[in-house]
């Protein structure tokens, strides 16, 4: 049976953004290999479908296909690029899958909209193929509350913000799992918790 998981950069006061939703803090992150290598496998490892909240789908759409991004991080975009993208917004009237676009310039492309979660539709999505929440706080908080989470990978950065948007603002009581927990030399400490 697939899976859907969250994996999200938190503060160590638990905050996934600014109070702006601003999430550059993370960008803080020194440069470590393990650290690197560790992302980039998980990226390499599967057609994981790949879900966002407005706010976070609108930030990667600007920044993986472009030139900068592939750049930077060729085998990360490449990954981003390509990978179904789930959207889950009100806002939103469409997305618009790009493409043809200028050499050095990826494609974005496998995007579905949704107006709101249905937690039948997600169990019928969930059976095609694993899933990924990025950022987008309240689909965490939304999908939580609904136990639709099966694995919360949470990257702890060595950063106190001192005031933010909490990840798990809203949401019920519910009791986790310490499935595995590693640091990395960069300061990083990934928590991997399953619900209990």
């Amino acid at each position: 049976m697939s899976k859907i998981s969250v994996f999200n950069h938190i503060s160590i006061d638990g905050f996934f953004a600014g109070l702006n939703d601003e999430i550059d803090w993370f960008k803080e992150i020194k440069r470590d290999d393990e650290w690197d290598k560790y992302i980039h496998n998980q990226a390499g490892s599967g057609n994981s479908a790949l879900i966002f909240g407005h706010t976070t789908y609108e930030m990667m759409k600007s920044y993986w296909p472009t030139p900068e991004a592939i750049k930077n991080d060729p085998g990360m975009a490449k990954s981003v690029n390509e990978s179904p993208k789930i959207v889950f917004s009100k806002k939103l009237k469409k997305v618009e899958e790009v493409s043809n676009l200028p050499a050095g310039q990826a494609s974005w492309k496998n995007i579905t909209l949704y107006h709101e979660i249905n937690p039948k539709e997600i169990i019928k999505l969930k059976k095609n193929n694993d899933m990924t929440i990025l950022g987008s706080g309240s689909i965490v908080q939304q999908f939580s509350n609904l136990n639709l989470i099966d694995d919360y990978f949470l990257v702890v950065v060595p950063i106190v913000l001192g005031a933010g948007k909490s990840l798990f603002d809203d949401v019920k009581s519910m009791n986790l799992k310490l499935i595995d927990a590693r640091t990395f030399k960069n300061g990083i400490v990934l928590l991997h918790y399953e619900p209990d």
